[in-house]
């Protein structure tokens, strides 16, 4: 079995970046919505490519307000701009944090539930042939299997 992560991250660190993180929420806390299943999916979304045209046309529209439709709100079109000009930074650099923290717990959890599986079936085999202890401890895991049962090839899927 390769082991492809190895860290001890002292209790110092993760105390140290979770009151980081809380003061990061609790800073944003008063800036910052939640939207609706519904409403992420029904809204026009500023992407990569369209955020250049976004700037683009902040700058026009402060050049040249006279073809700014008289619907469109010149201040709130701007805050609106600033908003996502100063959070973009912090959603990508939150998104890389993200990703790493998933990575890394993904592959440690892996190695582990891996370790533990080996146990696992090391103390089924131990119970099989009646080592001390070992039916106690094997009859104690096997909970988390319950219902697991193995199908038969032949079994329609559900």
């Amino acid at each position: 079995m390769e082991n492809r992560i190895s860290i001890e991250i002292p209790e110092a660190d993760l105390a140290a970046a979770k009151a980081a993180l809380e003061q990061v929420q609790s800073i944003l806390a008063p800036y910052v919505i939640a939207l609706t299943p519904d409403q992420r999916r029904t809204l026009p979304k500023m992407s990569d490519g369209t955020e250049p045209f976004v700037a683009k046309v902040v700058e026009y529209a402060n050049d040249d307000p006279q073809f700014l439709p008289p619907f469109v709100d010149k201040g709130e079109f701007d805050k609106d701009w600033r908003a996502i000009s100063g959070l973009l930074p912090l959603y990508r650099l939150c998104n890389q944090i993200a990703d790493n923290l998933s990575d890394t717990t993904m592959l440690a959890g892996s190695e582990a539930y891996v370790s533990a599986l080996s146990y696992y079936n090391s103390v089924k085999q131990a119970a099989k042939v009646n080592v001390p202890d070992a039916k106690a401890i094997y009859e104690d895991l096997r909970k988390r299997f319950n219902g697991q049962g193995r199908r038969s090839p032949n079994a329609p899927a559900e």
